[in-house]
């Protein structure tokens, strides 16, 4: 009977800890909904959190669950999956995230999840733990998710300046400032229907582990969904405003019109990943479209310095999460 508590216990513990994890994603990532709308002045910060997290719940009711699943059953062998191997994940994931948080530098919480999975599947297992179908898919998309926001960013930048060509710019000014809600609310139901699968998916790799939840479901519990959701749009309400002022402020210098040419591409971006059920980066994604709608004016208009450190934060998520893992496996299983 003792034994079964301190199982209970040990779960719980760790659904609390991935639900922290989820949090910190949206907090981390509430740069990606709201920094080009902030910048731009359409919403206040206030608003625009409020804003950002309503639609990132929101995305519960439309989004299918295969992000979760592609988390879940297609990172790592299941079979070798225990409480050791989440905690590291996690200890992995979060402790990625308190560093770029604390240095502003908008890194891929999606990305440190899964290098967290790495790392603590490796410590246990080794490479052959590791399912490389899902993962290869993954590492594609560190590429190609920011190119398609770039091309889509640019693509939208191009064909809006074509239409408005002969508009003057108070009057385009004027209407995309009501547009840029559109596409602010589109790419935050993008980052809460992408994002806070990934959360559901680690937890639901927990409970099938620990027999708590059947390796035969086709879903898993109602209330880790509903848990996640809110979580991730908790997150978002509270921002983390160091990095909304990188990507708002520093990469390059946005009006409304680039707001929401940017958001559509990043929107549209995302809509895609999730329906394939590819775990993307928000992050990654919105960087790419401001940059793409940024190069449109001209080349200088970005700064290409801080894009830099950005794309060298994106090389290192996944090693550098899958060591803070490994060292968080080895003291779960050593002391825990």
């Amino acid at each position: 009977m003792h034994s079964i508590q301190l199982a209970i216990w040990a779960v719980s513990l760790l659904v609390i800890v991935a639900l922290a994890f989820d949090f910190m994603n949206g907090f981390h990532d509430a740069a990606n909904s709201i920094a080009t709308v902030v910048s731009t002045g359409v919403l206040k910060p206030q608003q625009a959190v409020a804003f950002a997290a309503a639609f990132n719940v929101i995305a519960y009711f439309i989004f299918h669950l295969k992000v979760a699943a592609t988390v879940g059953k297609g990172t790592i062998d299941p079979s070798i999956v225990d409480h050791y191997v989440i905690f590291g994940a996690l200890v992995g994931a979060i402790g990625w995230n308190i560093v770029t948080w604390h240095y502003g530098i908008p890194s891929s919480s999606s990305h440190a999840l899964i290098g967290g999975l790495v790392g603590a599947a490796l410590a246990k297992s080794g490479w052959g733990s590791l399912n490389w179908d899902g993962l290869l898919k993954t590492v594609a998309f560190i590429f190609i998710s920011p190119i398609l926001g770039f091309i889509l960013g640019s693509f939208f930048m191009l064909l809006v300046s074509w239409m408005f060509f002969r508009t003057p710019p108070s009057k385009v000014d004027r209407r995309f400032r009501r547009l840029q809600l559109v596409s602010a609310g589109l790419y935050s139901l993008g980052h809460g229907g992408n994002d806070a699968q990934k959360t559901i998916g680690i937890i639901w790799m927990l409970l099938i582990a620990t027999g708590y939840a059947s390796a035969t479901a086709e879903a898993p519990p109602i209330w880790v969904i509903g848990l996640c959701y809110l979580s991730m749009g908790l997150g978002t309400l509270f921002g983390g405003w160091r990095i909304v002022r990188t990507m708002g402020q520093k990469i390059t210098k946005l009006k409304p019109v680039g707001g929401f040419c940017a958001e559509t591409g990043g929107a549209i971006t995302l809509f895609v990943a999730s329906f394939l059920g590819i775990p993307v980066s928000t992050t990654h994604t919105i960087t790419g479209a401001i940059v793409g709608v940024g190069a449109t004016q001209k080349f200088s208009a970005v700064r290409w310095g801080v894009a830099g450190n950005i794309v060298w934060a994106w090389i290192l998520t996944i090693p550098a999460s899958a060591l803070l893992a490994a060292i968080g496996w080895w003291i779960g299983h050593r002391f825990l």
